[in-house]
């Protein structure tokens, strides 16, 4: 009985954390880890408590470098394993709490901006890389030397991407290579003039060139790869590629290349999709997928108010990661909005175990704003702070007597037409969402509480003030199969 309907106690004790990973050998554990750079960050800013942040896979080795850390720096350090929600962004909230002055981040890294002032270094890591059979394969896709390409990898294969250009640059004479966009520390000039920076890199465009011009070859991944595993940051950059221009894969061990074009459009066909489900939804659920994120509170209020301007009702939740167990309380929900930095927002879209669409803030905007996209823009955006004020990608929801809100719409799904939106200023006094009854009470017009109206169960009725009060009395004793003033019968 307790294995089929629940878990005993003693396995959340014995319960890992994660998949730990092989420990690196310790004569490797400088060179993977980049000891003597991280030391010398350390010791540049003069720091005493430091906070070292590892994914799940990584935690194995945590000990050893700390350790070796103490012994080269004398600073305190302290680990931190688990995160409230993605592994690839800065937890500052966490290094607070420990009272660190700066943080160390290893493995995969979104490279978001931390919403609070804190030296931050990354370690991306080193994974070994094949130059000479990426070269061949990097020469068997582009036959064309004039055709202009830029170079893309997995955050722990960047190391090798100048290498591999220098193996390259002889015959192509339009080679573009991408490095990490790591943030500028606090304080310090942005280069003149500043390089692009889109999917988390920085791209050295020559003048009068666009990046939409450039296919793309990309060094990592593995052989066996299918969409449902298929590595957020891959995801993205498929998503956001110039359709009209090729995309080809590497695996940095064997050399294998893979066409990425069939699964580029197949993530774009999904896309689409959850763009439809999101305008059919009446009720939205923003999840708030992070809280060390710069301006994550300005973007919540911007999808609220598209939600709102769309005539959708919105219910902010903040549930740490998404799990099918969470959502599942949630069943009044038609999408959720996953507010999260650009890989955590696409890490649970290919996974099928939700009982309800997550889309990411891109697609909300394409759902509630008639206006999106303008003319020109990439397919994708990745971040939720491209949507934003101030931004070059920004697009103002249209004013209320526009004529786009007009226009006829139809469902792809169920093939219904679409009633345009009561679209209402929020200073707007009639928009309140309360309507008088004729006894003269109030009732909310909610979906959600229409949902809860036509559930079988609604939950214990608590009857508030029409339950007698009466004396507490001792209760029965046994249990339930031979109570004790029962007998023996």
């Amino acid at each position: 009985m307790e294995s089929t309907f629940s878990s005993p106690a003693e396995a959340a004790l014995q319960r890992e954390a994660g998949v730990p990973g092989l420990l690196t050998p310790l004569p490797d554990l400088d060179r993977v880890y980049e000891l003597e750079r991280v030391a010398g960050f350390v010791r540049d800013l003069g720091c005493e408590r430091v906070a070292l942040q590892f994914p799940d896979q990584l935690l194995g080795d945590a000990v050893a470098v700390a350790a070796q850390l103490e012994e080269t720096t004398g600073s305190k350090m302290f680990i931190l394993g688990d995160t409230a929600y993605s592994s690839c962004c800065v937890d500052v909230l966490g290094a607070e709490q420990a009272g660190a002055q700066a943080l160390v981040h290893f493995g995969p890294a979104c490279l978001s901006p931390p919403a609070r002032p804190l030296p931050v270094t990354f370690v991306l890591g080193h994974r070994s890389v094949a130059l000479e059979l990426c070269v061949k394969a990097f020469e068997t896709q582009n036959p064309d030397p004039k055709a202009p390409v830029v170079l893309l990898s997995e955050p722990a294969c960047a190391h090798a991407l100048e290498a591999l250009a220098t193996l390259l640059r002889p015959r192509y004479l339009d080679l573009l290579v991408s490095s990490p966009a790591f943030p500028l520390p606090v304080g310090s000039l942005s280069p003149e003039p500043k390089p692009l920076e889109r999917f988390g890199r920085r791209f050295p465009l020559a003048p009068g060139k666009c990046l939409e011009e450039y296919g793309a070859f990309y060094v990592g991944g593995s052989e066996a790869s299918s969409d449902l595993d298929l590595d957020p940051d891959l995801s993205r950059l498929l998503l956001g590629w110039a359709p009209g221009r090729p995309f080809s894969s590497c695996c940095p061990d064997t050399g294998k290349t893979q066409d990425e074009g069939a699964r580029a459009a197949r993530l774009r066909a999904r896309r689409q999709y959850l763009v439809e489900r999101t305008r059919d939804a009446r009720v939205v659920g923003l999840l708030a997928g992070t809280l060390g994120v710069a301006q994550h509170r300005e973007a919540l209020a911007h999808l609220r108010n598209l939600t709102q301007a769309a005539g959708k009702r919105s219910y902010v939740l903040a549930l740490g990661r998404p799990t099918p167990a969470k959502l599942a309380n949630f069943p009044e929900m038609d999408v959720f909005v996953l507010l999260a930095c650009p890989l955590g927002a696409l890490s649970p879209q290919l996974s099928g175990n939700f009982f309800r669409p997550i889309v990411a803030p891109c697609e909300l905007e394409a759902s509630c704003n008639p206006a999106w996209p303008p003319p020109g823009l990439a397919p994708y955006l990745t971040h939720y702070a491209d949507l934003l004020p101030g931004s070059p990608f920004h697009v103002p929801l249209p004013p209320p007597e526009s004529e786009l809100w007009e226009t006829p719409d139809v469902s792809l799904i169920t093939g219904e037409l679409r009633p345009p939106p009561a679209w209402k200023s929020s200073n707007d006094p009639g928009s309140l969402a309360v309507t008088p009854r004729p006894q003269l009470e109030l009732a909310e017009s909610s979906p959600a509480a229409s949902f809860l109206s036509s559930r079988s169960w609604q939950g214990l009725e608590p009857r508030l003030g029409q339950t007698p009060v009466t004396e507490a009395v001792s209760g029965r004793r046994g249990i339930a199969i031979a109570y004790e003033d029962e007998g023996n019968s």
